[in-house]
């Protein structure tokens, strides 16, 4: 275990790291609960009791830039410090998704963890079905979000109003822009999609969308986020072994060099130079 000195040099660094950078979330927890978990790893190793003095847990600032359902895994972008100002920027930005669908299954929640609904054959539908009927959802459409979400009515989410059993009216349908979607696998019930959205988007309404545009039903199986404005899976995502103090103020260090230059734009590149940059709203 470290000396008193050290310990204060470790605290003074933690504190003192301010920017974005991204971690993996696995499947099971929930963001929040990813977050904590982060948080506690970081206080534990500065040596400062987080549980003893409540006020102690909010001078580490950290904030996530957009929730990955428990379900899913993937990019969760994790803002501290000063950085977690600049998550609005990134919940805004564009992402990227890889999903897998099942066909003749409907959840409650839009996906495997939820109760099942409904079912219906799909042994009809071809690979040109479901890729002709992806065109419809590709640009700016429209979209209702799931029940089962962070979303909130009078301040409190749908999904905690849903799990107590209240009634909970659907939100209206609202304008979502999807830059591109693609079909990679088929094999009936199964089908994988990459998706590239903006922000507000909801895979499991898609899915869901799908299912109900082919005449059947559909939800989603897996669900990874492998990108979030500049940060990539593969690139950028920090594992839960490398949760410490020195580990993240390198990665702040990399990644605060993928971000625009210019905060008031507020502007992701997409992949290819040549597209226009994503602009946030």
């Amino acid at each position: 275990s470290m000396a008193g000195p050290e310990r204060a040099a470790a605290a003074e660094r933690l504190f003192s790291l301010s920017g974005i950078f991204a971690v993996y979330k696995p499947k099971g927890p929930t963001s929040a609960a990813v977050l904590n978990r982060l948080k506690e790893r970081l206080l534990a190793e500065a040596g400062v009791k987080a549980n003893v003095n409540k006020r102690k847990k909010q001078i580490l600032k950290i904030g996530h830039g957009g929730t990955l359902d428990s379900a899913a895994t993937g990019v969760l972008v994790v803002g501290i410090g000063k950085g977690t100002k600049m998550l609005s920027a990134i919940l805004a930005g564009s992402k990227k998704y890889t999903a897998i669908g099942l066909l003749g299954k409907a959840t409650d929640t839009l996906d495997a963890t939820g109760k099942v609904t409904e079912e219906k054959p799909y042994d009809k539908i071809t690979k040109g079905d479901l890729e002709s009927v992806l065109q419809k959802f590709t640009g700016d459409i429209m979209q209702v979000p799931p029940l089962y979400s962070a979303l909130k009515k009078d301040g409190e989410r749908l999904s905690s109003l849903m799990k107590r059993g209240e009634a909970v009216e659907a939100k209206p349908a609202r304008p979502v822009r999807v830059y591109s979607l693609s079909l990679q696998h088929f094999q009936p019930p199964l089908f994988t999609l990459d998706v590239e959205c903006g922000g507000g988007f909801y895979v499991r309404s898609l899915v869901s969308d799908i299912g109900k545009e082919l005449s059947t039903c559909a939800s989603v199986q897996e669900l990874t986020r492998t990108k979030q404005g500049p940060f990539t899976l593969e690139e950028h995502a920090l594992y839960e072994d490398k949760w410490t103090i020195d580990e993240i103020a390198r990665s702040l260090e990399h990644c605060m060099s993928l971000l625009p230059r210019e905060p008031s734009h507020k502007k992701f590149k997409t992949e290819d130079p040549g597209e226009t940059a994503v602009s946030c709203e």
